[in-house]
């Protein structure tokens, strides 16, 4: 009977034994197997990324090469064609009709009426710079364009509700330009200036603002003062120009110090627009992010309110439930 009990408590203990020792196995096994599928999870992520970056530099370079390439096309026989054939005539055609006070009033009127009908006014900035340099050419250009900025924004009030239909196509715009409207006046000061300095056209601006709250005066005064640099930048390009038209016709020579001070001049102007550029376009969506962060805000107290409101008419209800 012992040998027999004994016997049967082995068998049990080693039945046991074996399962704790499956089981344990099973454990061991899973546990194994998931640092695995974490590791997994986590590398193709990582596989993932380091094959779009090399993609994207990839696509960087190519670009970059497309650009230097049509760069040195547009450098070695574009700029030549066009001082050749299109700038050189225009300036000596000037230069012999008009003369310079009539050459004013036609530039002052180009820039006035042009944006009217959203052509840029980029070549007549420039020609009043080719022409009657720093000081002259910043009086033609800035009553010019601040002609242009006012007639838009009149002609635009008798349109004021074509003018928000046609808005309404373009949601993003919309929302960005609503922003100049908002605020005191300081701030529809500043935001107006900003718009003039960022990339937004600012001939479909002069129109489109007037579907806001904006105000004339700080309408006026922010373009007026936005457009400060740009009529600086336009001039210094204008010439630019002239200089690189007049050395390429003879009638300049260029020294090294002047070919220096062009280069440096140059490449500070364009570092100089860059970062109004951005500067304008970062703090314009700042201006976005914290209105959208005032809606949102404004939304979720007055959805906390209505909530608070529950609890004191809950009551009402079961007692009118209990006498019923």
């Amino acid at each position: 009977m012992m040998t027999q009990e004994s016997s049967e408590v082995l068998e049990k203990h080693a039945s046991s034994g074996s399962h704790v020792r499956g089981s344990s196995e099973y454990v061991r096994l899973v546990i194994s197997d998931e640092p695995r599928a974490v590791e997994a999870e986590i590398l193709l992520p990582r596989a993932e990324s380091r094959i779009k970056s090399f993609w994207w530099w990839m696509k960087s370079f190519l670009w970059c090469v497309v650009i230097v390439i049509l760069a040195f096309i547009l450098m070695k026989w574009g700029v030549p064609l066009f001082f050749e054939k299109i700038l050189y005539p225009i300036m000596e055609w000037e230069a012999t009709a008009f003369g310079r006070p009539l050459l004013a009033l036609v530039l002052v009127a180009s820039l006035a009426l042009f944006p009217v009908f959203l052509i840029p006014s980029g070549p007549s900035m420039w020609l009043a710079g080719m022409i009657f340099g720093y000081g002259l050419g910043f009086v033609i250009i800035m009553v010019g364009t601040t002609i242009g900025m006012v007639l838009p924004y009149l002609i635009g009030l008798l349109f004021r509700d074509r003018i928000h239909q046609w808005l309404k196509r373009w949601p993003q715009n919309a929302a960005m330009i609503r922003l100049a409207g908002e605020g005191n006046w300081s701030r529809q000061f500043q935001v107006v200036a900003l718009f003039r300095v960022s990339p937004f056209p600012y001939t479909i601006f002069n129109y489109a603002v007037v579907v806001t709250n904006m105000r004339f005066w700080p309408y006026l005064c922010g373009s007026v003062t936005g457009m400060v640099p740009e009529a600086f930048i336009y001039i210094y390009s204008g010439r630019l120009i002239k200089t690189l038209a007049d050395a390429q016709y003879g009638k300049h020579h260029l020294t090294t110090v002047e070919i220096v001070y062009n280069i440096i001049s140059f490449i500070v102007a364009i570092v100089t627009t860059i970062a109004f550029t951005v500067y304008a376009k970062r703090t314009l969506n700042e201006l976005k992010m914290a209105e959208l962060n005032e809606e949102v805000t404004s939304v979720s107290e007055k959805g906390c309110f209505e909530i608070e409101k529950l609890p004191l008419e809950r009551p009402k209800q079961l007692t009118l439930s209990k006498f019923s």
